[in-house]
């Protein structure tokens, strides 16, 4: 899969690009299977919900399990990733997002990089995220919503506040940015929500601004994001790293398989 010339200037100029349907049923079903698998196993992968057992997010699953790991070197993945970032990256984070219905809870306004900077010494913002949808996603079950152009502005804020929710993952609550500079980006900016069914595909900057508003529909919302980051990127923080769970060790470059995921994950089970 290689991006346009059109579609390259349109991600350096909003801040993203959205492809609808681009894994079908079959292979979103088998994601979904995975990720259930995945939200089974116990550890401190697992981000649950504030006062609630149900789970917020959960992070690396591609160390887990083989589907993910082989969707990281899918040719529709990893090839426009690496025309809009360089030839040589390496998944820096995998998380999931799951939003469950009824309840799953905001995601604060942020930019990405601001945590990774802050938390791990990222140099530059040298990365970009997937954003899979695993479910359909429309306007009633909190989709993420997007301020296209804000990237090119850099850094809105560069600091945490004081009493962050955990040393290991940033929560957009600890890096939100403050209701008079959204308003200021939102005046030069609008917003934008890109929805589809599941098997759609949003690539995006990690500097540009986005939050998504609670799940309050009968329809869950997982959206997987795992990000690339480029190999001459790697973190630089002082002190003990974060858990490998949550910022990858491996930095090898990655590249593409001959065919889907699924393909590879049925030679691999073979």
């Amino acid at each position: 899969m290689q991006l346009t010339q059109q579609q390259i200037d349109a991600y350096r100029e909003s801040g993203f690009l959205f492809f609808e349907s681009l894994l079908d049923q079959r292979e979103t079903d088998r994601l979904r299977e995975a990720l259930q698998r995945d939200c089974a196993v116990p550890g401190p992968q697992l981000i649950l919900e504030e006062g609630s057992d149900e789970v917020r997010a959960v992070y690396a699953s591609h160390h887990r399990q083989p589907e993910f790991a082989a969707l990281m070197r899918d040719p529709r993945i990893l090839e426009p990733a690496r025309q809009l970032l360089t030839d040589d990256v390496y998944v820096y984070q995998f998380k999931i997002n799951t939003k469950p219905a009824f309840g799953g809870e905001k995601w604060s306004w942020h930019q990405d990089y601001a945590a990774w900077r802050i938390a791990d010494g990222l140099p530059a913002p040298r990365l970009i995220n997937v954003g899979l949808f695993l479910d359909d996603v429309d306007e009633f079950n909190g989709p993420v919503i997007y301020l296209p152009g804000s990237h090119r502005a850099g850094l809105v804020r560069d600091d945490r506040d004081a009493s962050a929710k955990s040393e290991q993952h940033l929560d957009p609550d600890d890096i939100s940015l403050t209701a008079p500079q959204l308003a200021e980006l939102t005046e030069r900016s609008g917003m934008v929500s890109p929805k589809g069914p599941a098997g759609s595909v949003v690539l995006f900057s990690p500097e540009i601004v986005h939050g998504s508003a609670p799940n309050m529909s009968p329809f869950p919302r997982r959206l997987l994001i795992a990000t690339y980051n480029d190999c001459a990127n790697v973190p630089t923080g002082q002190g003990a790293p974060r858990p490998e769970y949550v910022v990858c060790r491996d930095t090898r470059p990655l590249r593409s398989l001959e065919s889907s995921f699924l393909g590879e994950f049925g030679a691999v089970a073979a």
